[in-house]
């Protein structure tokens, strides 16, 4: 594998960023619009909400559980519970990051009580598992050609092997910061840490990942 050159040490501007910046502020304004109606009582702004946000909390209890009808009905609460508590919902964070954090309880919770039989089915009427978009979930797209996909298939494979080796701290930080893009902040506030430990738990996952996937990525 190629090393790249340059000093390291200094980071590139990337052009990108600015509009990736801009993007992200005005889903937080979106989404506190959204919530501002949704605490009057308005179904149809919390409907708006669960689709903004079902798929990348499917994804990440998905990638906890590893199992993807535990990880539906799990989704499904998260919503749940998230209405239940919304009236109690302050603006001090935004309401991605608090979600992730019921997401984060919600998920704790059932590996405590996995060997407890659950208490029966949740509503999913507002929920369309057809609308999550793709790249929140964990097969490759169709639109790959047979060789890629074969090849993106395995892979996913091997890193999903590898994340289920870690530890549940590991392995919730990682997914949190590099396949959802949360920051330490949000990671720390989501995972009730602090930044240090979060920090922490990253570079050690990472090292733990690196060896693991070793040889996988040296044949590349």
């Amino acid at each position: 594998m190629n090393k790249p050159r340059g000093d390291a040490s200094k980071p590139v501007p990337s052009p990108q960023g600015s509009a990736d910046t801009d993007a992200a502020a005005g889903d937080a304004e979106e989404d506190s619009a959204l919530v501002g109606l949704a605490q009057q009582g308005d179904m149809r702004a919390y409907d708006a909400l669960v689709i903004r946000h079902q798929g990348r909390i499917y994804a990440m209890i998905r990638n906890m559980v590893k199992n993807d009808a535990d990880a539906w009905d799990l989704s499904q609460d998260v919503f749940v519970k998230a209405w239940q508590a919304l009236p109690r919902f302050e603006a001090r964070a935004r309401f991605s990051t608090w979600l992730f954090r019921i997401a984060h309880n919600t998920v704790y919770d059932w590996v405590r009580k996995r060997k407890i039989e659950g208490a029966g089915e949740l509503n999913d009427e507002i929920f369309n598992r057809d609308s999550i978009e793709a790249s929140a979930r964990t097969a490759p797209s169709v639109a790959d050609a047979p060789d890629d996909a074969l090849s993106n298939t395995e892979l996913r494979a091997k890193i999903e092997e590898a994340l289920g080796k870690l530890s549940e701290e590991h392995r919730e930080a990682v997914i949190l910061k590099d396949v959802q893009g949360l920051s330490y902040k949000e990671i720390a506030e989501v995972m009730g840490s602090t930044l240090g430990t979060v920090m922490s738990r990253l570079f050690y996952a990472r090292q733990k990942l690196q060896t693991l996937l070793k040889d996988e990525y040296e044949s590349r």
